[in-house]
């Protein structure tokens, strides 16, 4: 008894900040310039966090997170006493004229003092900025297979102008049944911007040719064929 009391002594105990953003996601209108977020600390104690603007973009189906001075935010840091809330507020410097402008802000909790015999979880928060045009701008995704060396991936591709929410993602086979996809949570397509998801096969899985498609997107629910666009 007295060993396992001493062991359990030298276990860290982990302690975390509990902290929300709201809005989740931040829109901007045509012609609007500036708005707000109210980060919230429901935690017990205070805490302090950075915020950060970054331009954000995809390439190569991945998120690229650039430093930017096209989203100026205030304060860029704070501390946040327990229970409550700090508005930071953003200002859009350079209006999007053609297209839809896409940005993120990040919200990192800064590490309290180091404790003996404890460890801080801090929080990163990534807040997605969509800023409007004047002018109509519409999202244009479409959908194909793609192989590379022996791996299949799903891939959308956005010609349009305004980002698409893709959600609830299913893929089935030619007999119904499912497909898994490695993330196939919520996604964003930007303007002109291309995103793929890997197919999960094991070393029995058939020869994809082509797979039925089943979501739901800001401009509705799309159910549909998607077609290989070249097998290696």
């Amino acid at each position: 008894m007295l060993a396992a009391f001493f062991v359990a002594l030298a276990v860290p105990v982990a302690r975390a900040q509990s902290l929300t953003v709201l809005p989740v996601n931040v829109f901007l209108s045509p012609g609007q310039s500036a708005t707000t977020v109210t980060v919230t600390n429901s935690g017990q104690s205070e805490t302090a966090v950075q915020i950060r603007a970054y331009d954000w973009n995809e390439k190569d189906g991945s998120d690229q997170l650039v430093n930017t001075n096209e989203l100026m935010l205030s304060p860029p840091m704070a501390k946040i006493p327990a229970g409550q809330s700090q508005i930071v507020r953003l200002v859009l410097r350079h209006p999007p004229k053609t297209e839809e402008a896409t940005y993120r802000i990040v919200i990192d909790q800064i590490p309290p003092p180091s404790e003996p015999g404890v460890v801080h979880l801090v929080l990163r928060l990534s807040i997605p900025v969509f800023a409007l045009p004047p002018v109509r701008c519409v999202p244009d995704v479409k959908f194909r297979i793609e192989s590379a060396e022996g791996q299949f991936y799903l891939v959308a591709t956005n010609s349009g102008k305004l980002h698409e929410a893709i959600r609830e993602m299913q893929v089935f086979d030619n007999n119904g049944r499912t497909v898994n996809l490695e993330s196939p949570g919520l996604s964003y397509v930007l303007p002109g911007a291309t995103r793929r998801w890997h197919i999960v096969q094991d070393t029995t899985s058939p020869r994809i040719v082509a797979l039925r498609l089943r979501a739901r997107m800001n401009a509705g629910a799309i159910d549909q064929e998607v077609t290989t666009l070249a097998v290696q």
